[in-house]
């Protein structure tokens, strides 16, 4: 098979043009050689001249070390990113005895920087002075040459951080964030380009690192149970500070090549940290074709079960509501956490709703304004419920005011709100930052004054209501009166969700009806409709998750059938113009459906198909079937309703479940009454 040049990887699609790519890089400033944790975690300023090119006239370069020996292609692409911290310079740290945790983000190097889980936890390790460690980042590097499945780098150099030309697998703990369910094969991917062992038992303490996963990817985290060492459950603030003290502790107890005994003294040490779960410490019983019949402590000092963690705006550090690097192309920030609001299939009102100080981010704004980066990213799910919305917002138009006064040009891009949360106030004040959007759209429209998202989900108020949201058609038609009446909105995207327990044939083609009747109240010739289309999955950790899911191919076909009556109503010429309707690959899907709520045996089923090389973007059903079949696993018992006593991810279950069985009677009941 011939090697290629890896794809860029994914980046946020703006407007515009996403940051990061080639267009976007200058000549770097020098990048001086590592020395150990100096002004900043891994190296000493970079040395600069005067006459040096710079990408920004008020740009100060964070340093990226070079290996002592000839520049790689690595070593030179890792030379030419450039970052400028936008919080205070970490502190110094005295080297000796200090761990060292590389970060591993499957992004380049662009998104990597807007990752903020594994951001707010780098940015804590090394500003923390109490933490006994350091923190690196290893990114998917242009410059990485894909085979198959796997990514090698060029000339066979070992893969290395940002931070320093040591290899990956040298570091003491490597941490891993997984965003989504279908994308856990990604896993694989890293550690085989780290020359890290995949499977935990293959691992030798004092030679292999510690390999921790974390994020909502893993709210099953059972399929990576024999490749995860430990996986952190909620916020990781506390837990992974907690998680490091214990390891340098124990490293210092052996400083040889650690033990397996040693090993397994520290991993149940970890398993009682709050918001740790160490699967190797829990015994499954599988159950025939998929899922479990059991799944409890190896050991009586292991705990039963394990909570996510969750901290006030007080314990949280400023980079969990603001990036603290940038590229100089983009910046942005997080003004909420969690949602106010606790819909039955949504993951987002499992955390305690906080705000950020609004002190924090008008400082972050100045910040950004001080370095002229154009690009500023409010990333919240509904930002309308910041309580200080108003004032960031004015502080972000007299940013994009006195920017256009000097000739250059701010775009302000906020996440998804709710339309019975829009007021004129807000709109006003967002429509007077001049260009504005989403942040997860490419938008291939003329014109585009700007775009609001909203989520109906469905277009049955009733089915709406029994899944627990209470926006009610009369809000949103009220908000699209006021986007009408604003005169600046010219684009709605809509988030609509297929193949739900409770759905109806009528309900599907409904959404057709609901997008052409938008675009009827907003008025506007050249007013644009995006209907993006989801398949219902039931997330573990909610009230849905014991729910049926159909088949991915199924619901492709239904997302068919709602493009061609959004056609037909809105005729070809209009529709051509005026609308889109997207929807996710069946592939992902198909993965995702397995690994969401799968047991232990599933992760062997994607190294199976990750080392026969086949294509999981592309993955068809038959192949999955295919391969769950090999391990005595039967793909539809994982799209059922699932009665189990026991789920695959039992320990971390605390669903109340006598809601779960109101919701599945209410739903199956409306199904029925067709």
């Amino acid at each position: 098979m011939m090697a290629r040049r890896a794809p860029a990887s994914p980046r946020p699609d703006t407007r515009p043009a996403a940051p990061g790519t080639s267009a976007d890089r200058a000549v770097p400033a020098q990048a001086a050689p590592a020395a150990e944790h100096s002004e900043t975690p891994h190296g000493p300023s970079a040395n600069t001249t005067p006459d040096q090119p710079r990408t920004h006239p008020h740009r100060r370069e964070v340093p990226h070390a070079l290996s002592s020996g000839p520049a790689s292609v690595l070593d030179e692409e890792i030379a030419n990113l450039h970052e400028t911290r936008l919080t205070a310079p970490y502190p110094r740290k005295i080297s000796g005895g200090l761990l060292r945790m590389v970060f591993m983000l499957p992004f380049g190097h662009a998104f990597s920087l807007m990752c903020n889980g594994p951001m707010a936890l780098y940015d804590l390790v090394n500003r923390s002075p109490n933490i006994p460690a350091v923190a690196e980042r290893a990114l998917q590097y242009d410059c990485l040459v894909r085979e198959g499945n796997r990514l090698s780098t060029p000339d066979g150099v070992p893969y290395r951080t940002i931070e320093s030309p040591r290899p990956v697998r040298e570091a003491d703990i490597v941490g891993i964030s997984m965003i989504n369910a279908g994308d856990l094969h990604s896993v694989l991917r890293l550690l085989d380009l780290a020359g890290v062992p995949r499977r935990s038992r293959d691992r030798v303490p004092g030679r292999h690192p510690l390999v921790i996963g974390g994020n909502q990817g893993l709210a099953d985290p059972e399929p990576l149970a024999d490749y995860l060492d430990v996986v952190a459950i909620g916020e990781a603030e506390q837990s992974l500070a907690e998680l490091l003290h214990l390891v340098h502790r124990a490293k210092a107890a052996h400083p040889a090549a650690g033990t397996p005994p040693a090993r397994a003294a520290l991993l149940q040490d970890l398993a009682r940290v709050p918001g740790l779960y160490v699967p190797a410490l829990y015994e499954p019983h599988f159950a025939p074709g998929g899922g479990v019949q059991a799944l409890g402590p190896r050991s009586v000092r292991v705990p039963a079960r394990v909570h996510a963690q969750y901290l006030g705006v007080g314990e949280l550090r400023d980079a969990h509501f603001v990036y603290p690097i940038t590229d100089g192309t983009a910046a942005g920030m997080h003004p909420v956490i969690g949602c106010r609001h606790t819909c039955s299939f949504c993951n987002l009102g499992i955390p305690p709703f906080r705000q950020a100080p609004l002190p924090l981010l008008l400082a972050y704004i100045d910040r950004l304004e001080e370095l002229q980066v154009p690009t500023v990213i409010i990333s919240a799910p509904t930002f309308t419920q910041y309580r200080h919305r108003q004032q960031l917002l004015e502080r972000l138009r007299a940013y994009a005011h006195r920017a256009a006064a000097a000739g250059r040009q701010v775009t302000t891009i906020i996440g998804s709100i709710r339309a019975d949360e829009i007021s004129a106030d807000y709109l006003d004040a967002v429509t007077e930052l001049g260009d504005f959007g989403h942040l997860f759209t490419e938008l291939h429209v003329a014109k585009a004054r700007g775009v609001i998202t909203i989520a109906p989900e469905w277009a049955s108020p009733d089915l709406v209501a029994l899944y627990g949201k209470t926006q009610t058609p009369a809000r949103i038609h009220r908000a699209l009166e006021l986007c009408r009446a604003n005169g600046n909105i010219n684009t709605v995207m809509l988030y609509f969700i297929l193949g739900a327990p409770g759905e109806r044939p009528a309900d599907r083609l409904a959404i057709a009806d609901y997008a052409v009747d938008v675009r009827r109240r907003l008025g506007a010739t050249d007013t644009n409709v995006i209907i993006k289309l989801h398949q219902f999955m039931p997330k573990p950790g909610t009230p849905t998750q014991r729910l049926a899911m159909m088949d991915p191919d199924v619901v492709h076909a239904y997302g068919d059938q709602v493009r061609d009556r959004v056609r037909a109503l809105a005729g070809d010429t209009d529709f051509a113009a005026h609308y889109r309707v997207e929807q996710f690959a069946t592939g992902r899907m198909h993965l995702e459906v397995v690994c969401s709520r799968g047991d232990r045996r599933v992760g062997h089923v994607l190294e199976d198909l990750y080392d026969a090389g086949t294509d999981l973007a592309e993955l068809t059903k038959d192949q999955l079937v295919e391969a769950l079949d090999r391990h005595g696993l039967d793909y539809d018992r994982h799209l059922r309703h699932m009665d189990d006593p026991v789920l695959p991810w039992h320990v971390l279950n605390h669903v109340n479940r006598t809601a779960e069985d109101q919701l599945a009677t209410a739903l199956a009941a409306r199904e029925a009454a067709q």
